[in-house]
């Protein structure tokens, strides 16, 4: 019940977190702050996962932080649906959007899980690892 309620939580704030930055991100018609939450989401998600490989497992943060935060402040359907109006709207608007989130997404989660797991190396007195 307890990771429930980790997930529970840090999805709302996660949630709350994507609306206000869609309040305050004005782009004109190009959705620059769903790709900026992806993005960010993406990073935060693989720092996370980076450290948690390396470090003690610690199920409520990770669930709090890694299903619940990221899955709340993340959205795959907003992106699904504005790439859809922007392809009515611009195709090439619409690729480049495509294109910017998931190579930004990958490139993002891959730094992140490099990151995390030099987090934990460091933070464990382990020094740096290359593999």
């Amino acid at each position: 019940m307890k990771q429930y309620i980790a997930i529970f939580i840090g999805g709302a704030l996660g949630a709350l977190l994507r609306f206000e930055m869609s309040v305050h991100i004005h782009s004109g018609a190009f959705p620059a702050a769903t790709l900026i939450e992806n993005a960010a989401g993406s990073l935060l998600l693989g720092l996370i996962t980076g450290y948690f490989i390396i470090r003690a497992k610690r199920p409520l943060l990770s669930a709090f932080l890694g299903t619940g935060f990221c899955g709340g402040f993340t959205t795959m359907s907003t992106f699904s649906k504005e790439t859809v109006f922007l392809m009515q709207s611009s195709p090439r608007d619409a690729f480049l959007y495509f294109a910017v989130t998931i190579v930004s997404g990958l490139a993002f989660a891959f730094a992140g899980i490099a990151a995390g797991r030099q987090l934990a190396f460091r933070l464990s007195g382990r020094g740096h690892k290359t593999s």
